[in-house]
């Protein structure tokens, strides 16, 4: 019996699928904790009335699967308080390791513990089993990828960090790299059953991950009886990992069949196929099995159903299994030929070929796959000849999950994985991006763009630092607070990533104690959100705020210049068609009141309404109503208000109309009264037809006090919000100095970029990379010439790069990539005859010119 032991019922233990696993393997034996024995031998049946349950061992069970049952049936008994003779007699017989279990005196009170151990035993194996079966798939088809000189292209899975990256794919192409790193065998044949592993070996993951989650919960929650729904809840996830498993055993057969076809010599070739062909389960097999289990889920046959989900579980592992077994006979052929027996003479069609031992080159295989082929061929093959049989029963032997040997494999395994260099590639984290040149070019230019408006209207440029005193941001962002990014305490004081740029500005403005500023500030914004398309935790803002209170003859002067401003950004920037949603928060605090909304409740009512652009208004309605308490008399009477939306000039005739509900109170009087001379100053600015007076905007932000506005791309990219603003009037004052109003617009540049970025692939466009003008290309290998014409140009502010090779079509290629308009080409004819030519690759033009006039031709032609 193995030294191993586990224990149950003990104060601190806890039951796992690895101890179950053990167990049900004979890898470790069982003891009840000495404490556990007390407190059950003070035990009674004091239910002598109670039916009595005999144990009987479901003869549908494997052997692992019988001693694993009975070990989950003690454990339960154990947690359960039974009396302590069955614990007793389980625990001995389970070490006495019976090939067959048979308890003619041995009764339980509770059925319902039978039923559930049997589930929760098989399911604890499949937890265990399926973890390795993760880890070892890749190994395999890492070996075929090589085997069969697979494009493995679509490993190149990154985390784009915007959410929508499934994390178990990215781990699994993350494994593939590294397994892969440095393999010269790899090739460009396109394979669909590679190109599926990030999706299937994925699959597989998240499911095994979902079972283990479950099976940690379910082991140890026994308490006097089963916890009601724990069938269910187990088999719930065993069904999808069943689907998994399938498609698994599916793709791991395409591997397998195709690596046995080009396994090099016809004897090897020939003998592994017919063993192959023999041994291997099939895809009909996987898909028979699978439907069995399905059936028996349907039927609520639970035991049954995981039963069938283990034996499925073992015909996807032979699968897997054989896939090794083809793929290193492909990599190792040569050596094989040599020490298997029988295979260099066999008849072929009628004829025996002798194949000759032939001088084949080097395969160079992946750090990984080789550190782990290593491995195999030290425990199968030692330069003795074997008979093909002995080789791969052996291989399978190797691969034996109930062995301690493959335990100690896979720990190999795992740790050639975990600490192969390609694992420590930087990683950026999630709701992050970086942008390569094709979009650094982009953003330049819409940055040039939106300073320039800026400045237009006479803004000074401010930078505020990235983090903030956590106090300065908390209490101004309502129900978002909670996404603000908390610091670690660094010498003392309590800190936070800004959450927007307005914030800091205006701590900026009290701190300094000005009464009037004009600003603007390109920078970067921390939120601790979910990421999702469009949606980031890092990200641009550029803001543009006035802060001071306007002349009398200028009342909404603010208002109307940023709302202006916004549309010049919106039109210079060439995204499409888009449109300002705009209202007033003192319209929006009369709706409330009018509608019945309590006082305490009116930001949050808000919040709630400002989701009306994502959620429908019955999902909003159940959140105000059911989380909020708002009543549904006055839900319903706040959806006739936002439902109104339309022309700025004819929505805000109909609100002042008399007899309205806005006519009669105070500050939806003053509201209207202020948004008609914005709208009028936006109609005689030519602006009016891009606002639309919406009385659904919200804006969920405390700091609000007036008009609000926010802008939304109409175009066919889904991107929400592409700006928004408004005034704060308060804010200022909140830091403890005086009160200075202010109004501000802030654009949402990451998704105008998205925009941008999109409308050049519709396009067919790219975007230039550099402003690289000419490219001075020395076809030969005189660097230092190189330097002195290159130094020329730099010198008369010409963009230039220099590029030295032998090969002519290098330097055509790097101009046309880098779309470079014109060359300087220097061969050694030219440098003989004291000239260079001018090539101007647009136009196709050649120009040869005298070494000395080169720089001045060029200039003349570039800034005519």
């Amino acid at each position: 019996m193995a030294e191993a032991s586990v224990t149950v019922g003990g104060k601190a233990s806890s039951l796992s699928s690895s101890s179950v696993f053990a167990v049900a393997t004979g890898l470790a034996h069982v003891r009840i904790d000495s404490s556990a024995l007390d407190r059950l031998s003070k035990t009674t049946a004091t239910e002598t009335t109670s039916s009595q349950h005999r144990i009987c061992v479901p003869d549908f069970l494997t052997l692992e699967e019988s001693r694993a049952f009975l070990l989950v049936l003690l454990n339960n008994l154990v947690l359960s308080n039974a009396p302590s003779r069955i614990p007793l007699l389980l625990s001995q017989t389970l070490n006495s390791n019976p090939p067959t279990f048979q308890f003619l005196d041995a009764d339980v009170t509770q059925p319902d513990l039978l039923t559930s151990s049997t589930l929760l035993a098989v399911s604890a194996i499949l937890d265990r089993q399926s973890a390795a079966l993760s880890a070892f798939a890749d190994v395999a088809a890492a070996f075929s990828c090589e085997a069969l000189k697979a494009d493995i292209a679509p490993f190149n899975l990154m985390d784009s960090g915007d959410g929508h990256a499934s994390k178990a794919e990215v781990a699994v192409a993350a494994d593939m790299r590294v397994l892969l790193n440095g393999s010269k065998s790899v090739g460009k044949e396109n394979i669909r059953s590679v190109a599926r592993v990030p999706k299937v070996h994925g699959s597989v993951r998240e499911q095994a991950k979902a079972v283990h989650s479950r099976m940690r919960v379910e082991l140890n929650s026994g308490v006097k009886g089963v916890v009601v729904g724990s069938e269910e809840a187990v088999c719930t996830v065993l069904l999808p990992l069943a689907a998994a498993l399938k498609e698994l055993g599916e793709c791991s057969f395409a591997r397998a069949k195709s690596n046995s076809e080009v396994i090099g010599g016809d004897g090897l070739r020939l003998g592994i196929g017919e063993v192959f062909g023999k041994e291997c389960p099939t895809q009909d097999g996987l898909s028979s099995g699978l439907n069995k289990a399905v059936n028996l889920f349907l039927g609520k046959e639970y035991g049954k159903f995981a039963h069938e989900v283990f034996v499925m579980f073992g015909l996807v592992w032979k699968v897997v299994v054989w896939e090794a077994v083809t793929a290193v006979a492909v990599l190792e052929a040569a050596e094989l030929n040599d020490v298997i027996l029988g295979v260099k003479e066999m008849k072929v069609e009628g004829n025996t070929k002798v194949e000759e031992k032939k001088k084949k080159k080097k395969v160079v295989l992946g750090k990984g796959t080789s550190s782990i082929l290593a491995l195999i061929k030290e425990r199968l093959l030692s330069g003795r000849e074997i008979a093909l049989g002995t080789w791969v029963a052996d291989f399978l032997s190797l691969l034996d999950l109930a062995k301690p040997e493959f335990n100690e494999f896979l720990l190999k395994v795992k740790d050639v994985v975990e600490s192969n260099e390609s694992r420590r590639l930087p990683k950026i984290p999630k709701g992050t991006r970086d942008f390569a040149k094709e979009q650094m070019t982009i953003r330049k230019k819409a940055f040039l763009i939106i300073e320039e408006v800026f400045e237009r209207h006479g803004a000074t440029a401010l930078d505020t630092p990235v983090f903030e005193l956590r106090e300065t941001l908390m209490g101004k962002y309502g129900e978002d607070s909670k996404l603000i990014y908390d610091l670690a305490d660094q010498g003392g004081e309590l800190l936070s990533l800004r959450y927007d740029l307005t914030v800091p500005f205006a701590r900026f403005v009290a701190m300094n104690g000005l009464t009037s500023f004009k600003r603007y500030q390109i920078a970067k914004v921390y939120r601790r959100d979910n990421p999702s398309k469009g949606r980031y935790r890092e990200f641009y803002q550029c803001d543009f705020d006035i802060a001071g209170t306007p002349t009398p003859s200028e009342i909404m002067g603010p208002d109307f210049e940023v709302v202006r401003i916004l549309t010049e950004l919106l039109d210079e920037l060439d995204i499409g068609e888009y449109e300002i949603k705009l209202n007033h928060r003192k319209l929006l605090d009369s709706m409330m009141q009018i509608c019945g909304v309590p006082p305490e409740k009116f930001r949050t009512i808000c919040s709630s309404i400002d989701k009306l652009d994502k959620q429908s208004f019955q999902q909003i309605r159940k959140e105000m109503v059911e989380e909020k308490g708002l009543t549904a008399e006055t839900a319903d009477r706040i959806e006739t208000f936002v439902k109104e939306k339309g022309s700025p000039l004819a929505l805000l005739s109909k609100f002042k109309q008399e007899g309205s509900d806005f006519s009669k109170h105070k500050g939806a009087s003053e509201a209207l009264k202020e948004l008609e001379i914005l709208f009028i100053a936006l109609e005689k600015s030519k602006r009016i037809d891009k606002v639309v007076f919406d009385l659904s905007l919200a804006r969920g932000l405390d700091y609000y006090t007036g008009v609000i506005f926010e802008a939304v791309f109409k175009g066919g990219t889904q991107v929400g919000s592409i700006a928004a603003g408004g005034r704060y009037d308060n804010l200022i004052g909140m830091f403890g100095s005086r009160s200075v109003p202010a109004v501000g617009v802030s654009l949402g540049i990451e998704r105008v970029f998205a925009i941008m970025e999109q409308q050049q692939k519709n396009l067919n466009q790219m975007a230039r990379p550099t402003k690289t003008e000419v490219l001075v290309s020395i076809v030969g290998n005189d660097f230092t010439l190189a330097a002195e014409l290159a130094g020329e140009l730099w010198d008369a502010r010409v963009k230039a790069e220099f590029l030295v090779n032998k090969r002519r079509a290098k330097h055509f290629e790097y101009a046309k990539e880098s779309r470079i308009p014109w060359m300087v080409l220097v061969y050694e004819q030219e440098i003989k005859e004291g000239v260079v030519q001018l090539k101007n690759l647009e136009a196709n033009i050649d120009i040869k010119i005298s070494r000395a006039e080169f720089v001045e031709e060029l200039r003349r032609r570039l800034y005519p």
